[in-house]
């Protein structure tokens, strides 16, 4: 006799589903334009291999971006939260919090100046953009912590290092995966406009398709990061779900 599905089970096979119903329609759509385009301009414009190269672009400017944001923002975060750090705290998310007002068109602009044109720029832009979700949540998500539960560790006889890496990061992890999550679903978006400085990615099509009035390359450029982003969106809210069992 097969157990019955748990809650948390069903919403992860939703999630997944989410995933695979998203990448279906992108699927489809990209289909649908190759092989039915309306005129020999479409149909020069778009092919597989070119649709492949386009997402794989704006996928590695997404990844880069976002690995090198975490690789700043989590140490970043940890060590604003110890107590010889943490008076600087407010300080250093006020810094970084000048980076995400600034729209991420002006961001690219200024990049352009220090690096020229290229993925180099549209990286640096998306790196800046998205500090300040992941390092927010990884100074709330281990200021959350209860002190009650460190304190207790430290009594059992566990160290500093193992109350941290296996107390305060476990229960803080959550958080800091929702600022990750929030980070990439906002550069996949933002990643767009790495079309605009040479950077390569999906936004490549939406400058050609508006160029040529055509909106079948305009549409398809831009609704396959949408439905990036949602699919990221639900593979971390999955993750997330994952680490508060």
């Amino acid at each position: 006799m097969s157990m019955p599905t748990r809650p948390r089970d069903r919403a992860d096979l939703a999630n997944l589903g989410k995933v695979a119903c998203f990448m279906a329609i992108g699927l489809l759509l990209s289909v649908y334009v190759v092989e039915y385009p309306k005129d020999s301009l479409v149909a020069r414009l778009v092919s597989y291999p070119r649709i492949l190269t386009l997402a794989g672009q704006h996928l590695a400017i997404v990844a880069i971006s976002c690995g090198l944001a975490i690789l700043t923002a989590v140490p970043a975060g940890i060590l604003l939260t110890r107590p010889s750090l943490k008076r600087w705290a407010p300080r250093v998310v006020s810094l970084v919090a000048i980076g995400q007002t600034v729209p991420s068109l002006a961001i690219i602009a200024l990049s352009v100046g220090m690096l020229g044109i290229g993925a180099r720029t549209a990286i640096m832009a998306m790196w800046i953009y998205s500090l300040l979700p992941i390092l927010n949540n990884t100074l709330v998500g281990l200021d959350q912590v209860d002190p009650v539960i460190a304190e207790a560790a430290h009594g059992m006889g566990m160290t500093l290092s193992h109350v941290f890496l296996k107390v305060e990061l476990p229960l803080a992890m959550p958080m800091i995966l929702a600022g990750i999550r929030t980070a990439v679903t906002i550069n996949i978006g933002s990643a767009i406009l790495a079309a605009f400085v040479g950077g390569g990615g999906l936004g490549n099509l939406i400058i050609a398709g508006n160029n040529i009035s055509r909106y079948q390359v305009l549409v398809l450029g831009a609704a396959l990061p949408v439905l990036m982003a949602l699919s990221a969106d639900a593979f971390f809210e999955m993750l997330e779900s994952r680490t508060r069992r």
